[in-house]
């Protein structure tokens, strides 16, 4: 068990230092001072700077698309859904604002599971598109652009992880209602 906390230990500082110097100017020898170990000490628990990135962007994106799985799953109209979504986003990103850097920034640099994360992605973009594309259906929300609805509210919940830091009092129910207001009004008939 000690083992395990000291690997999330070792992520969640890596995911810090990555989101500060980005993925490429990191070194183990940076992750491993920073821990206060050897770099030697720091391989008993983590192979290489890549197991780390991809432990960091593949659960986040494995974590989205399941939240996501659930909502499209529901009964809910497709504007609940959308504030459910919204909801998912302010929840997974206030948890691990580093690592969603990670996800936004460094997604690039994978190797090996470059291709199943892009996989993800586009299966969770085409899942939100598609809740648009049934709402405009249902006449719950207002038949314009859907790529840019799309983009808009996704540039916005992508970009969370820059914001959500610098609020020290941030109520995440409030924040979350206040979000779907204003995201979801522009296109909410």
């Amino acid at each position: 068990m000690k083992s395990e906390t000291r690997r999330e230990e070792i992520i969640q500082t890596a995911a810090q230092l990555f989101k500060e110097k980005g993925f490429s100017a990191v070194t183990m020898r940076d992750l491993a001072t920073t821990m206060g170990m050897k770099a030697a000490s720091l391989y008993n628990h983590i192979s290489s700077k890549q197991e780390i990135l991809k432990e960091i962007i593949i659960s986040l994106a494995e974590e989205f698309t399941n939240g996501m799985e659930q909502i499209n799953n529901s009964n809910q109209s497709s504007i609940q859904k959308l504030k459910d979504i919204i909801a998912l986003h302010i929840n997974i990103t206030s948890k691990n604002t580093y690592g969603m850097a990670s996800l936004n920034n460094d997604w690039m640099h994978l190797e090996g599971q470059l291709q199943y994360y892009l996989e993800l992605r586009t299966n969770y973009e085409n899942d939100f598109r598609n809740i648009l594309i049934d709402g405009i259906s249902k006449n719950e929300i207002i038949d314009s652009d859907i790529e840019t609805m799309l983009f808009s509210l996704l540039s916005t919940l992508r970009s969370l992880y820059l914001w959500i830091p610098k609020k020290e009092d941030l109520n995440f129910e409030e924040l979350s209602k206040n979000l779907s207001t204003i995201l979801i009004s522009g296109i909410n008939k």
